[in-house]
């Protein structure tokens, strides 16, 4: 075992596993690696515990961010082109709500939906996915240039619309590897859908970590190092949302891509032993428990630091926005969520 790297991938597990020294009842020792490494995957453990997390966070992201949607079309006339992301973004979380049902049953059992719904759910994830990511960088990027040039990126109606869809196109051009290599595969005669790369596309591991976390890192990073250094009260309840929405999302899905790269050095030969591969077998479907969860969050964190989100959720959008059908323009600076 590689003890440091199963405390980090592990942590936010770890308190489960503590009533008991004796870890050895949770694992499945079946599936061999070569002809003496088994994966250790803790089967019985997963198919009682996820099933449960992934119908909390179902029922929990469902009725979260379908209030988001709810707010924010009835006060659309007012809507910023951040609101327009936030929009967005709950529309990225759910599409991982729709797939946690399918997540759930081949947790507790097995996949038995077919090919082409394995397919489709993969579609589903990874469109969230890089939907989110590149709807979060864009709200980052929109208050960056309000904050230090006075202007949104765009202000008109139309335009808010056509760089929505451009970025939906976006997400499903860069999401069309995992759906056409998505494949239901039979592993110790238990069905499982996943995506299985070519050996000679190992490219695909990194182009994941790259979109999803290197380089919104560093377009984020970049930005609020300008917002801050800008001596300005005005707005600071976005920067202070915007801020917590990211660190949430860098939170949960940093293992997913921390494991994902591991998996492309073993790959490559880097890592190849038996304790790697048991130590990446073991943390694989923790992390991705830990990302596909994360879809139920926004909308607690919009409540909890979201002033005029809370508002308009405990005294309705009419009172909170009395001039929605106003004919003014929009202000750019504001939100309806902050």
């Amino acid at each position: 075992m590689n003890p440091a790297l199963m405390c980090f991938l592990l942590l936010p597990v770890s308190v489960l596993a503590a009533t008991t020294s004796d870890y050895s009842e949770y694992y499945d020792n079946s599936n061999d690696y070569g002809s003496s490494c088994n994966d250790g995957n803790p089967k019985p453990f997963i198919r009682v515990f996820f099933p449960i997390l992934y119908s909390t966070a179902f029922i929990v992201g469902l009725i979260g961010n379908a209030l988001v949607l709810w707010v924010l079309i009835r006060n659309r006339q007012r809507s910023s082109l951040t609101d327009v992301c936030f929009l967005n973004l709950a529309l990225c979380d759910l599409l991982f709500v729709a797939s946690l049902p399918f997540w759930a049953h081949s947790a507790a059992q097995e996949w038995v939906f077919g090919t082409f719904a394995c397919h489709a759910v993969s579609g589903l994830v990874m469109m969230g996915l890089y939907g989110s990511v590149f709807f979060m960088v864009l709200m980052t990027l929109d208050r960056y240039v309000i904050m230090v040039y006075k202007r949104s990126i765009c202000s008109r109606r139309r335009a808010k619309i056509a760089l929505a869809l451009f970025v939906w196109m976006l997400s499903l051009f860069v999401s069309l590897p995992n759906i056409v290599f998505a494949k239901v595969k039979n592993e110790n005669n238990i069905i499982t859908c996943g995506t299985e790369f070519p050996d000679s596309s190992g490219w695909t591991f990194m182009y994941l970590n790259v979109l999803s976390l290197i380089l919104p890192l560093i377009i984020v990073s970049f930005c609020f190092c300008r917002i801050i250094s800008i001596k300005s009260e005005e707005k600071h309840g976005v920067i202070r949302l915007l801020v917590a929405v990211l660190a949430v999302y860098f939170l949960f899905w940093t293992p997913y891509n921390v494991v994902m790269f591991f998996k492309f050095l073993q790959m490559k030969g880097f890592f190849g032993t038996c304790e790697w591969h048991v130590d990446l077998s073991l943390a694989m479907p923790f992390v991705e428990a830990i990302a596909l969860s994360h879809c139920c969050l926004n909308p607690i964190i919009y409540t909890c630091v979201g002033q005029k989100f809370r508002r308009a959720v405990l005294t309705g959008p009419k009172e909170q926005f009395p001039s929605t059908c106003s004919p003014q323009s929009p202000d750019y600076s504001s939100t309806l969520i902050a």
